[in-house]
């Protein structure tokens, strides 16, 4: 008996040990820890995972491909990304059927600097399992557009630039709470046309999303968080077009300690990923 309470014991201790090393907590969005496998268990019964990141955490990106292969073994699954923008779709295309490598890829399209380290293996993920991969992002030009002169300013697109954005007029609700506070945090700079160039890419974002979704497949789409935080943006524009599709949010928070959800990070997302704000950046 004093041998198999000893070895609780210790066990314990090792548990307590790992557990302080461990570099992220994920929790639910009321704040309480939940586990990896509750998150797989709850992706896979949902048609849309928004997984927000911090676009240079090398463990967030980790587990993002984490994510992916392990839905992967349950359903079928479409890709899509913030980060490559709807009219390098073609150049993309390209690359997933072999048609061109990875350095004719970097010239043809505007990759991010971080694409090799961050994204690339993401991509690579959907070549080999011959899934679609979705360029979501309106072209940075567009939002550019957008931030000078406001929506109107997309008036002026050719036919063929208009399908890489959302569908013109652009829905907006300018009372969001995400939006409201991007013209407080920014000093009130860039006015009103702030948040409508942030609201150009949610909603261009969520139109190839729903336009992408498939029957019997999830639909992992990759953004900064800040894109679905608080269930709004994407989010807002997902439901919006497409009322009672079943969505999943992921958002990602640094904190110093991750043994606790820190009351502001509440009610970000269904799923908070919390890292520890030591964890080594990509860029």
């Amino acid at each position: 008996m004093k041998l198999h309470i000893l070895l609780t014991t210790l066990f314990i201790s090792a548990l307590s040990l790992a557990q302080e090393g461990q570099p992220y907590q994920l929790y639910t969005k009321e704040g309480k820890k939940t586990t990896y496998k509750k998150l797989l268990k709850a992706a896979g019964d949902t048609e849309v995972v928004l997984f927000g990141e911090h676009h240079d955490n090398s463990l967030i990106h980790w587990l993002e491909l984490e994510l992916a292969k392990g839905l992967s073994e349950t359903k079928p699954l479409v890709l899509g990304a913030e980060m490559i923008e709807a009219d390098n779709q073609k150049q993309l295309d390209q690359y997933l059927r072999g048609e061109i490598d990875q350095k004719a890829f970097d010239t043809l399209a505007r990759l991010w600097p971080n694409h090799k380290t961050d994204y690339k293996p993401l991509v690579d993920f959907a070549k080999e399992k011959n899934y679609p991969f979705v360029a979501a992002n309106v072209p940075r030009r567009f939002a550019s557009k957008v931030y000078k002169g406001g929506f109107e300013a997309l008036d002026g697109l050719t036919a063929e630039e208009k399908f890489w954005v959302a569908p013109l007029p652009i829905a907006y609700d300018a009372t969001l709470p995400g939006y409201v506070k991007m013209i407080e945090m920014s000093g009130g700079h860039g006015g009103d046309n702030l948040p409508k160039a942030q609201a150009v890419k949610d909603a261009t974002m969520a139109y190839f999303i729903v336009k992408n979704l498939k029957p019997g497949t999830i639909f992992i789409h990759y953004n900064g968080t800040y894109h679905s935080d608080n269930f709004e943006g994407i989010g807002w524009y997902l439901k919006k077009a497409k009322p009672g599709v079943k969505v999943i949010t992921i958002a990602a928070v640094s904190q110093k300690d991750i043994s606790k959800l820190e009351k502001e990070n509440q009610n970000l997302a269904d799923f908070i990923l919390v890292v520890d704000e030591d964890m080594t950046k990509t860029y």
